[in-house]
């Protein structure tokens, strides 16, 4: 198994305070070469942040399954991430949004007509309205207009069946799952394969939630508490778009915090005036630093396509992130055509598989220490292949 970068390690071991314990648990990780993160969390004026590092998976860098296995399966159902386990991914990501409730369920945004079949349901057809979301009019059908009991009733269905035909047969099979379900599966199916499963949450437009008295950040922390899953060890990371409620969760937990970095010209909708561009350069950087442990760039931010389309040089993001102690977790990694570099299609049909495992090693060899993919098995299969080439002995 690869190590992360030594320098990364150094740092790992200056700055993060964690008790004598876990602390020698980790160092004996280290030492066999098995730390599945190389963070530390250190703030931008070199104070030590009181939260352990992140080593809780035996891989590097680890693969989270992005909604799942969203490749193969309607995303954010059971059934995509129990699939993206069997498939060997490291942790699954639900992305989380409030019932009228307070329940926190998986979808990837709180307007659901898009990957539900909400929009075929007489009963609810006087639920679509227009509403404004962090600046921008959507109108549809909305999560927070339902209760728990409503929304179980509604089947899931594929998010983009131009390019998933196939997963279009699962259309109408599976219901949404709460949060709660997620982190259960997790569990369940860890003991089952004999590894531990970790759950990557992403809180969705938390600043909206808020607005509408539908906070996000206690029920998450009171879902991870009741699972055991809030002690600083746990198989969790919690991640933005949003920078505010990332800060309130630095006070509020010891879990790893990731700040999300989107592409182009962009930046967080609790921070008007702030792009994203900025958050990535070294400055940004070393201010995510005070408040979280690693980010999740638009993966175009490690490795940006050239003017023609084709994959292009390495940023320094990577060795600017490591130099202030935050981990990087590019997303998302996808096997169609559409997706890849130009240099990387095979073909012209944009749902055609590309070379997937090319633009993989690329990013691994950039330094990258764990990626989103919507295809876990061939991120799997492909950080196995780097990590096994990496190690073998020179001719």
């Amino acid at each position: 198994m690869r190590r992360p970068p030594e320098g990364v390690l150094v740092l790992v071991r200056r700055t993060v305070r964690m008790p004598l314990a876990a602390a020698a648990l980790t160092s004996l990780a280290l030492a066999a070469g098995l730390a599945s993160s190389p963070v530390a969390g250190a703030a931008p004026d070199g104070r030590a942040k009181d939260r352990a590092a992140p080593t809780r998976v035996d891989a590097y860098p680890i693969v989270v399954g992005h909604r799942g296995a969203s490749g193969y399966r309607p995303e954010h159902t059971l059934e995509s991430y129990r699939l993206a386990i069997a498939m060997g991914a490291d942790y699954i990501e639900p992305d989380v949004v409030s019932t009228s409730d307070g329940v926190l369920v998986a979808r990837h945004e709180n307007e659901i007509s898009g990957t539900t079949d909400v929009f075929t349901r007489p009963e609810f057809a006087d639920r679509q309205t227009t509403k404004t979301i962090d600046g921008k009019a959507l109108t549809g059908w909305f999560t927070e207009d339902f209760t728990l009991a409503e929304l179980k009733t509604l089947r899931a269905k594929e998010r983009i069946p131009e390019l998933r035909q196939e997963n279009t047969l699962y259309d109408g099979r599976f219901p949404v799952p709460t949060l709660q379900e997620v982190v259960e599966l997790a569990k369940t199916e860890g003991k089952r394969v004999g590894r531990t499963i970790g759950v990557y949450i992403e809180t969705k437009h938390p600043t909206y939630f808020d607005s509408i008295g539908l906070s996000l950040e206690e029920p998450l922390l009171a879902t991870l508490k009741r699972a055991g899953l809030d002690r600083q060890t746990a198989p969790v990371f919690l991640q933005s778009f949003e920078t505010g409620n990332l800060r309130e969760l630095d006070t509020l937990t010891k879990l790893p915090l990731v700040q999300l970095l989107g592409g182009g010209s962009g930046g967080p909708a609790d921070r008007t005036g702030t792009t994203y561009n900025e958050l990535s350069t070294a400055a940004g950087l070393r201010e995510i630093a005070s408040y979280a442990d690693g980010v999740g760039p638009d993966k175009n931010r490690v490795i940006p396509r050239t003017a023609a389309g084709t994959l292009g040089t390495p940023t320094s993001l990577v060795a600017d992130a490591h130099a202030v102690g935050l981990l990087v977790h590019p997303y998302t990694f996808r096997n169609e055509n559409v997706f890849l570099p130009t240099d990387l299609r095979v073909g012209t049909a944009p749902d055609d598989y590309g070379k997937a495992f090319a633009e993989y090693e690329a990013f691994f060899r950039a330094g990258i220490d764990g990626l989103f993919s919507d295809n876990p098995d061939t991120a799997v299969a492909a950080r196995d292949a780097f990590n096994a080439s990496a190690q073998r002995p020179a001719a």
